[in-house]
């Protein structure tokens, strides 16, 4: 009932706006105009949502939260200048309003002029209360500008501000591993705790940055530490059990993530690793089940997406599959395995010639995935065409020239071709490079164990006969 009533509201509104339109006049106050500039601004009538600013203005001409909104209706029209010209206009008259502040460092960071953006941001922290977000956007804007040792310090500000701010510290952790500092940045963690070991968000953070350089079981211990002092901490749960699936402990993670749900409720994102946990027990049909509903919970999550797909491609449920890869496609088309994927399960199904345009497309996006070139050239090993499988292979290995896995597939390719000396030179090569992998061969060409040649080369570079 209230929301036909919010309806109706908006309704009336916009008739009276566009009754100003054709010229009539008609009195709004702040929140009418406001309620009208989200309306238009949802549905992209940006023009539209100028217009009820300019209205508001002149009836409200020292109003900061419509000048505001008139600035961000012309950056979203990308008028940047004349965004840049109203705000200076009205910092002149109220040189201490941060939030106008703020605003023009913002549309000077889209201009990509970040350090006259920084210059502005610190105006800001003079006059405002938010010192943690100003020093966030301090950060970003110097991470924008490629120095990330101006950017961390100032992250460390927002966090010294605000110890709670997210932001903050995922872009700090960001910034030492760029710049290969996060081991070393341990001890500046470690003093929250120091200082107060009681803080469930000091053991948090320390937890992070352990997972960020793969020390999982420390990870661990980290968040039991921070769930101790503070028992209904989901974040601490969720990031737990991110570090168990990093171990390889399934089942442990399951528990962190249903954990997880029981506090703070069903989300995409929680749904979506428990069904990789299920997935990774072998447990398909549940896995399926949290995958579909993440991405019921989330039409956007292409991952979650994929997720289905595979499951339903791993039980061989061809078409099926194939629906949800191409709805993971069309959410994120720059992810080379989603068109590998589609790629097998097309193949799968008799369709070559849209296998072949998916193999295409995932090569081009993943040159250096080397399943692309292995599964692409099977393709044709399959059906006999051994030229085009080389071909395909030697594409891979000029992209490629180290991987060992190329170089015995390209070993096979030949002999099935009848070109045993230019298969053995290239099983040299793969030898050097790895000898272990040489297995790879045998499971692929079994009936090779029986060639004499290849196995007296394989002895000659046997580490042990070396």
């Amino acid at each position: 009932m209230a929301e036909n009533s919010k309806q109706r509201k908006i309704k009336d509104l916009i008739r009276l706006f566009q009754e100003t339109e054709d010229g009539a006049y008609h009195f709004f106050d702040i929140e009418e105009i406001e309620n009208l500039y989200n309306h238009f601004t949802d549905r992209s009538y940006y023009n539209r949502a100028l217009k009820i600013c300019n209205i508001g203005i002149e009836l409200y001409p020292f109003s900061v939260d419509l000048i505001l909104l008139k600035s961000q209706a012309l950056v979203n029209l990308e008028r940047y200048s004349q965004a840049l010209d109203i705000l200076g206009k009205a910092i002149m008259i109220q040189p201490n309003d941060p939030e106008l502040l703020i605003m023009k460092a913002n549309i000077l960071s889209l201009r990509e002029r970040y350090l006259e953006a920084v210059e502005i941001l610190k105006e800001a922290l003079e006059v405002s209360s938010s010192k943690d977000d100003i020093y966030f956007q301090i950060g970003l804007a110097y991470q924008n500008n490629d120095d990330m040792n101006q950017a961390i310090q100032a992250y460390k500000k927002a966090i010294e501000e605000n110890l709670e701010h997210d932001g903050a510290l995922y872009e700090l952790a960001y910034c030492l591993d760029i710049t290969g500092e996060l081991e070393d940045s341990l001890g500046y963690y470690q003093k929250f705790i120091d200082s107060d070991p009681y803080s469930h968000l000091g053991w948090y953070n320390l937890g992070i940055i352990y997972h960020k350089l793969g020390k999982n079981e420390e990870a661990i211990s980290s968040y039991q530490y921070a769930i101790l002092i503070k028992e209904d901490f989901s974040s601490a749960f969720f990031n737990m059990g991110n570090a168990y699936m990093s171990l390889g402990q399934f089942s442990n993670a399951l528990d962190s993530y249903q954990k997880t749900v029981d506090l703070e409720g069903p989300s995409a994102e929680t749904h979506f690793s428990i069904g990789e946990a299920y997935e990774k027990l072998n447990h398909l049909d549940l896995a399926l089940k949290y995958y579909r509903k993440a991405f019921k919970l989330d039409n956007f999550y292409d991952e979650a997406a994929f997720g289905v797909g595979n499951c339903l491609h791993l039980q061989e449920r061809w078409y099926e599959a194939i629906h949800f890869f191409n709805k993971a496609i069309k959410l994120n088309p720059d992810r080379e395995h989603y068109w590998l994927a589609l790629a097998d399960a097309e193949y799968k199904v008799g369709n070559l010639v849209s296998s072949l345009e998916a193999f295409q497309q995932a090569a081009l996006l993943g040159p250096d995935n080397v399943n692309v070139w292995l599964m692409w050239s099977f393709l044709y090993y399959e059906q006999g065409d051994y030229s085009k499988s080389l071909e395909l292979i030697q594409n891979g290995l000029e992209e490629n020239p180290t991987e060992p896995s190329l170089y015995y597939r390209s070993v096979a390719y030949f002999i099935a071709a009848g070109k045993y000396k230019e298969g053995l030179a290239y099983l040299e090569n793969g030898l050097i490079l790895n000898f272990e992998k040489h297995q790879e061969l045998f499971e692929f060409y079994p009936n090779l164990q029986n060639q004499k040649a290849l196995l007296k080369i394989i002895d000659q570079y046997r580490p042990e006969n070396k």
